[in-house]
C-alpha cells in the first residue's frame, strides 16, 4: 500500500510540473467578465450554476477552466453543447474566462438531516479512501476542504450533488476520458458515489 501511494504521489508531482497549463497566457478578469455573457444561461451570472446538471465554476482553481475549454475544443473531452461554444475561443479568451471564474466566490449547498448518515459515509471515503478497493483518499488531490490543487485537480467543494454524481458515473463507465479517475471511480458503488457527492456538496474552505 505504501509503495502504491508513493507511486501515486510521484505521478501527481510529474503532472503538476510538466502540464502545459502552467505556460498558458495570463488572463484578465474584466475581459473575462465581459466574455462570460455567453456562459450565463448554464453557469449563472457569477459561475454558480442554478441548474444542478451544469457545474458551478465559480472559485475554480486557476488554470482548470482554461484547460477544460481547450479539451472541449480539441475533442479530448466530448460535449456537443460545449463544443459549439468553444470553437471560436482563442487561448487568450480561455485565459480571460479562467481568470474571471477563479475570482468568483462559490456558493455552498446545505445537506438535509435525512442525508447526514450518507454524508458521514461520504466523508470517510473522501478523507480515507477505501483500502479494500485500492481507492485513494479524494483529499490527496482535491484538498481536505475540496479546494483543489491548481491547475490539474479541480475544486470540488460546494459542487452540485447531481453534477458530481454524473461525472463520477461517467468516469466509472469510461464515458469521460481520464485514466486516473476511471480507476478510482470504477470500483465505487452507486451508493458510494451518492455519498461522496453529498459530502462534497457541503465542503467549504
Amino acid at each position: 500500500m505504501i509503495r502504491s501511494y508513493s507511486l501515486f504521489l510521484a505521478v501527481v508531482v510529474a503532472v503538476l510540473l510538466f502540464n502545459p497549463a502552467f505556460s498558458q497566457v495570463e488572463g484578465d478578469i474584466e475581459s473575462g467578465r465581459t466574455k462570460s455573457a455567453v456562459c450565463v444561461a448554464c453557469h449563472g451570472v457569477d459561475g454558480n450554476s442554478p441548474v444542478n446538471q451544469f457545474p458551478k465554476i465559480a472559485g475554480q482553481v486557476p488554470g482548470y477552466v482554461a484547460d477544460q475549454l481547450q479539451a472541449y475544443k480539441t475533442g479530448a473531452r466530448e460535449n456537443a453543447v460545449m463544443l459549439g461554444f468553444v470553437g471560436a475561443l482563442s487561448e487568450q479568451d480561455m485565459a480571460d474566462l479562467d481568470a474571471y471564474y477563479a475570482s468568483r466566490a462559490p456558493s455552498i449547498e446545505g445537506v438535509s438531516e435525512e442525508d447526514m448518515e450518507d454524508v458521514l459515509a461520504g466523508e470517510q471515503l473522501y478523507r480515507a479512501g477505501h483500502a479494500g478497493y485500492d481507492v485513494p483518499a479524494c483529499m490527496a488531490c482535491h484538498g481536505p476542504d475540496g479546494s483543489g490543487i491548481p491547475p490539474n485537480y479541480p475544486r470540488l467543494g460546494g459542487q452540485h450533488v447531481a453534477y458530481t454524481e454524473m461525472q463520477l458515473h461517467a468516469f466509472k463507465s469510461g464515458a469521460r476520458n481520464n485514466a486516473e479517475m476511471q480507476s478510482i471511480a470504477h470500483p465505487l458503488t452507486d451508493k458510494q458515489i451518492r455519498q461522496l457527492a453529498l459530502y462534497i456538496s457541503a465542503l467549504q474552505p
